[in-house]
């Protein structure tokens, strides 16, 4: 099969074995598949997680129809139409454990848009619902609202009942688009003045839960913008992975901080996030509730030209784009 692989310059299309699932794994004939920071950064020679390196096939969520089932496999069978997250999915066949793999819905739903869901939809249930303990009723903050996991964030806290959503970027032109999905306020993390409005926004108490996919530079300022005994759910470092903690401002406001990746969670834990998430949020899915824009098609033999693209535009914002098949999206 045709596979988008690490290679020295950057990304190539080369020819590699069609992998083969394992007796819990399924394998999907790919049609499009989503292009996410943590794929540019492999394409771009960097790693992630274990992923990285020449030789490494490129890709974290797809969409597709299987192929083939593992004898474990449960309720999935060979021609169902799906949307998964695994690894080494830009490629025309990939694979992925029956428990990260839904069914696309019966809904006229295709497969480009499908393949934008499956990593923003798990990533954002869990931090908002699992992690972070959401309530109707509460204020919630999205640091780095325009990604594509950020703006599947301000929906789900919208349609589960925010008494106020704000989103950040640090691009102002897209302040609209944000609250035309779901943002009720929009500032901007790089102002010197963003908590102050956050506080304004909410009388002075600051928010009872923060989604920060940043750090870096807002990690004290993010502690400032919380309640008393508020909670921040960390589930990116896109400012930066090491910078100063303001220990005595985390002990004064009590704050709960919890740190999340999917890295290092075991298959069975991944499992349980898609199937909580799906439990909570499928009947939004299906309705055309939730949902990515789609940014630019790219077809598959220009991979090369996408990755260029986007690599020098993510270091703020971007919206969803997706790879796939024998097409880019």
């Amino acid at each position: 099969m045709k596979a988008v692989t690490v290679v020295e310059s950057g990304v190539q299309i080369i020819d590699v074995d069609t992998p083969s699932p394992k007796d819990s794994e399924v394998l999907v004939k790919v049609h499009a598949c989503g292009l996410n920071r943590a794929d540019l950064v492999v394409a771009d020679g960097g790693a992630h997680g274990a992923a990285g390196g020449p030789g490494t096939i490129v890709g974290m969520e797809f969409s597709g129809e299987i192929i083939k089932c593992g004898k474990n496999v449960k309720n999935l069978s060979i021609g169902d139409r799906v949307m998964c997250s695994g690894a080494s999915v830009w490629a025309e066949y990939a694979i992925a454990d029956y428990g990260r793999v839904i069914k696309i819905p019966d809904n006229n739903m295709d497969f480009a848009t499908a393949s934008t869901l499956p990593i923003a939809l798990a990533t954002m249930h869990n931090a908002i619902v699992t992690i972070g303990n959401f309530s109707k009723g509460q204020t919630i903050l999205i640091q780095g609202a325009s990604s594509g996991v950020g703006l599947m964030g301000l929906q789900i806290a919208k349609h589960l009942g925010a008494k106020l959503v704000i989103g950040t970027s640090t691009k102002p032109e897209k302040f609209d688009k944000l609250k035309s999905i779901g943002a009720d306020l929009v500032v901007n993390s790089k102002d010197k003045d963003w908590v102050d409005h956050v506080l304004q926004a909410t009388n002075y108490e600051g928010v009872d839960l923060i989604i920060d996919q940043l750090s870096g530079y807002t990690i004290n300022e993010n502690m400032r913008a919380s309640k008393v005994k508020g909670t921040i759910v960390n589930v990116g470092r896109l400012a930066g992975g090491n910078t100063e903690f303001n220990c005595d401002l985390h002990a004064l406001r009590r704050i709960n901080y919890h740190g999340v990746t999917f890295r290092t969670r075991s298959i069975n834990e991944i499992r349980d996030v898609y199937s909580k998430m799906w439990s909570d949020l499928g009947d939004l899915v299906v309705k055309g509730k939730l949902s990515l824009p789609i940014e630019k098609i790219f077809e598959f033999d220009d991979v090369s030209d996408a990755c260029l693209l986007y690599t020098s535009d993510a270091a703020d914002d971007m919206q969803c784009v997706d790879v796939g098949g024998r097409r880019i999206i």
